[in-house]
This record gives C-alpha cells, structure tokens and sequence, in this order.
C-alpha cells in the first residue's frame, strides 16, 4: 500500500472516530430486564446513574484508544497480511465503540474531553509498537487486550465493589459482548506469533492504563 494511501486511511480513521456518530454493523447485546417486588422493572437512582455514566465513558475511551491503536500498528507496518489483522480488529472494535457511545447517550453523560489526547497516544504507541517488529506488535496487541479484558471483568463486578449498578441491565450486557470478544482478540494475536512482553513493559501499560481510567472517569 502506498504511503499516501496510509495517510488517508489513518486521518479517515481518526476523523471518524473522534468526530463521526459511529455507526455499529450489529444490533446493540441485548439486555434482560430483572424486575423488583412489586413487577416494575428495576430502576437507577441519580447516583448509580452518574457513576454508570461515569464507567461507560472509561469504557468509550478504551474503545477510542484501540481504534488509535491498531490504525497506528497498521500504519507503520510493513507486513500487508498483518496490517489487514489489524484494520480488522479496528473494524470489529467499531462495534464496541458505537455501542458505549449508545450507552454514553442514554445515560445522559458524555464522552472524554480529552479523547484526542487519548488517540494521539495511542495511535503513537501503535506506531512505536510497529516500528520493533511484528511478533513485539502482535504482543502489544495482547496485552493491552488482556488488560481490557480485566478492565471490564471489574465492570460487571457487583456494585459495591466499583461496578456498574445491578440495575444497568442494558450496560451490563453490553460490556459482558465486549468481554468476550476481547478475549478472541487476544486469541487470534497470539496464535499470529505474539511475542510475551517483558513484565517492566506491562507494568508501564498498566500504569498508564490507570491514569486514562481514573482520568476519564471524570473528565
């Protein structure tokens, strides 16, 4: 593919991403309702809706940074069957991303201020990942999907551990989807050739992980 081509495949995504209503290629999981004693559909307080908000748009930021992530690993690699893994992935995470910023709506909260920040590092870190080789990218890919995926596991903890209220149904299912396909993700670079990152490279992850997620859980 021709640098140029690159170049207008990754602002495309950016501009898309940041900008754009995405748009989901499959209906939203479906959420099933429990009902309190009295027949009613449970219901949010004020709080639990604030906090749900709050999780959702964490959430909305990942989503934000994965797109970032694989649009910069598939623009600085030079391998075409692995740069079509990952516009792939970016393409499936398109889902995840509508579907939190469905979420974000109905809860009446909003998406990161600081999205563009969020992108631009991430979409640097996937080039930095590209640039060390593709079994050292592929490990990024892992990892970082890894994280996620405890990430999210935290979300459908119960309530009065920091997770989503028992009564966001329709969050719930959504974050259990994005779970599992996480997950996949993660399968399909390892059986690729990931190569294991060093555990001080995780911590750094991590680390950074924390600040975002802390960070967008207000801002």
């Amino acid at each position: 593919m021709l640098v140029s081509d690159m170049l207008v495949q990754a602002a495309d995504r950016a501009l898309r991403t940041l900008l754009s209503k995405p748009i989901a290629s499959r209906a939203t999981p479906a959420a099933t309702e429990t009902f309190d004693v009295q027949g009613e559909p449970e219901a949010m307080s004020e709080a639990e809706r604030v906090h749900a908000g709050a999780l959702m748009r964490v959430n909305h930021v990942g989503e934000v940074c994965a797109q970032a992530l694989y649009a910069g690993q598939a623009f600085a690699t030079k391998n075409d069957a692995l740069r079509e893994q990952f516009v792939k992935a970016g393409e499936e995470e398109g889902d995840h991303l509508a579907w939190t910023a469905e979420r974000l709506q109905a809860l009446g909260a909003r998406p990161s201020l600081l999205n563009p920040l969020w992108y631009a590092g991430s979409f640097g870190l996937g080039v930095l990942a590209s640039q060390l080789g593709d079994r050292i990218s592929l490990g990024f890919m892992v990892e970082t999907e890894r994280q996620v995926e405890a990430h999210l596991d935290g979300h459908l903890a119960a309530q009065s551990q920091g997770g989503l209220p028992s009564a966001d149904h329709a969050s719930r299912a959504v974050v259990a989807q994005m779970l599992s396909e996480e997950a996949a993700h993660a399968l399909e670079a390892e059986n690729a050739g990931a190569a294991e990152l060093p555990e001080p490279v995780k911590k750094a992850m991590q680390s950074m992980a924390q600040v975002m997620t802390r960070t967008a859980y207000y801002i």
